[in-house]
């Protein structure tokens, strides 16, 4: 005769939940390559994709994820949970490495262009500029502080992390028609204190 408890443990073989992106990355700071691969497994996806979504071409976007899981096992106990998400920490710094490619990519295209074309080149202030751009950035700073706290969220996530709508929604737990109309009005106080004609 089977013992009561024994068919009570035996029935309870439900799978364990998966662990969060949050607690995989505090075990990858220790260490644990087990953990990398189940990590790897859940945002890799996601990671290739706005990366390729910035980058567009397939091998480079290949080669730039792989650089960036080897910046998340190198860097991973410098995440701190307490300022955001694991997957926002990773597409962050995934963001930040494709925008670094291409800047890159651009350097090198224009010292050869610069090369090619030294004797036809016109020569322009470039003083002038680097104050206006650094002059525009100081505007569209100052701008952003006028946003509600919400809208600069919703704001800064789409433009400045390059997260979709349904993306920014689901890190911000909230309906997509909700970040719409957050991004909307944000744009528009954006447009307003900017000065822009619509």
């Amino acid at each position: 005769m089977l013992d009561l408890m024994t068919v009570e443990s035996a029935g309870d073989l439900s799978p364990a939940a998966p662990a969060t992106k949050e607690e995989l990355l505090g075990r990858v700071a220790h260490g644990d390559q087990a953990a990398f691969g189940e990590l790897y497994d859940q945002i890799a996806p996601r990671v290739l994709g706005l990366v390729k979504r910035l980058l567009v071409d397939h091998a480079q976007s290949e080669e730039v994820t792989q650089e960036i899981f080897l910046e998340i096992w190198q860097s991973a106990s410098r995440y701190e949970p307490t300022r955001g998400g694991a997957s926002t920490w990773i597409l962050t710094m995934a963001h930040r490495r494709a925008v670094d490619r291409i800047r890159s990519s651009q350097a090198g295209r224009d010292r050869d262009t610069k090369i090619g074309i030294r004797d036809l080149a016109v020569a322009y202030d470039q003083v002038a500029e680097t104050v206006e751009v650094r002059i525009e950035h100081e505007r569209v700073e100052k701008a952003m502080t006028r946003l509600t706290q919400l809208q600069r969220q919703a704001v800064s996530l789409a433009y400045y992390g390059g997260f979709s709508h349904s993306e920014v929604a689901e890190q911000l737990h909230i309906p997509l028609g909700t970040v719409k109309t957050r991004l909307r009005d944000g744009l528009i106080r954006l447009r307003d204190e900017l000065g822009v004609a619509s």
